[in-house]
């Protein structure tokens, strides 16, 4: 298990899952991952940060599919707090803008309202925050007017 949690960024919940698949029982489930914790193989901290981090950066994330992804793995709130106050507000809202300017250009709707619940709709899928995505498109569309 040392050489799987050293090769990639592990949770406490993969190692678990891991370790239950190989059919040992909970003593030695619990030993074993009690030892990969003392020795910092595991540390769910430092997971959630960079979690919060690649998904943001890599997948275009937001804030709530992220904490939503954690919180499935058994992520602590507190832990899932922190790693998200670690994104810069003014990159997060840099790649909302971009988002939806890249996918505004490729969706079409018979209204300008149609048009906006579509974007509204895939920016809220990845996870943004509906008032951050309404402030964006109100001011986009003040600009193009």
């Amino acid at each position: 298990m040392e050489v799987y949690c050293s090769q990639a960024e592990h949770c406490s919940f993969d190692v678990y899952e891991k370790l239950k698949s190989y059919d040992l029982n909970n003593e030695q489930v619990e030993e074993i991952v009690k030892t990969l914790r003392e020795e910092k193989y595991i540390d769910d901290n430092r997971y959630c940060r960079y979690f919060a981090n690649d998904k943001f950066k890599y997948n275009y994330w937001g804030r709530i599919k992220i904490y939503q992804a954690l919180r499935q793995k058994g992520m602590e709130k507190d832990c899932i707090e922190n790693a998200l106050l670690e994104i810069d507000e003014e990159e997060y809202l840099n790649i909302l803008k971009e988002l939806l300017a890249k996918k505004g250009r490729n969706i079409s709707g018979k209204s300008e309202y149609e048009r906006k619940g579509k974007l509204i709709r895939f920016a809220v899928g990845k996870g943004f925050e509906i008032n951050l995505i309404t402030e964006v498109l109100n001011v986009e569309e003040t600009y193009q007017s």
